[in-house]
């Protein structure tokens, strides 16, 4: 999978900023009423959502691929998609630093461990979600 190239996009433009095996991406886009650049992730039969940091948008793609798919329609304003939390702690760990207000401190204080900790689950959660990518491309289904 080729890395990303830098790249600003201006107005109502839109460019891959990455690209995933099964028609998942995250897009950069800029928002007429934003200065910054924003992420969208996308995926086949997914709600589109929108991240300010590339960081945490690929977090949410590899969460994506660890559950195996998840959808958000349905789940609320402050929900969880069942398929998140069936996943295990490392997963939901690493949902939750993808969501607006919460950050590091924020999910190790919620499980009442310390940072470095989450910071392996969302290791964990990342290096499945390379896994899972790479044997869909070796089983040919992408």
């Amino acid at each position: 999978m080729p890395a990303p190239t830098p790249h600003t996009p201006t107005d109502d433009e839109e460019s891959v900023y990455k690209d995933y095996v099964l028609d998942v991406r995250i897009l950069e886009c800029r928002p007429p009423e934003s200065e910054e650049p924003q992420y969208r992730f996308e995926a086949p039969q997914h709600t589109s959502v929108t991240f300010e940091d590339p960081e945490m948008a690929t977090l949410y793609a590899d969460v994506y691929f660890d559950t195996n798919g998840f959808q958000e329609d349905g789940t609320g304003e402050r929900g969880v998609p069942p398929e998140v939390i069936q996943a295990g702690r490392d997963t939901l760990a690493a949902y939750f630093l993808t969501m607006t207000g919460t950050d590091l401190n924020w999910v190790a204080s919620f499980y009442g461990k310390k940072p470095p900790k989450i910071e392996r689950y969302v290791a964990s959660v990342r290096q499945r979600a390379r896994e899972i990518r790479s044997n869909v491309v070796e089983e040919g289904v992408a």
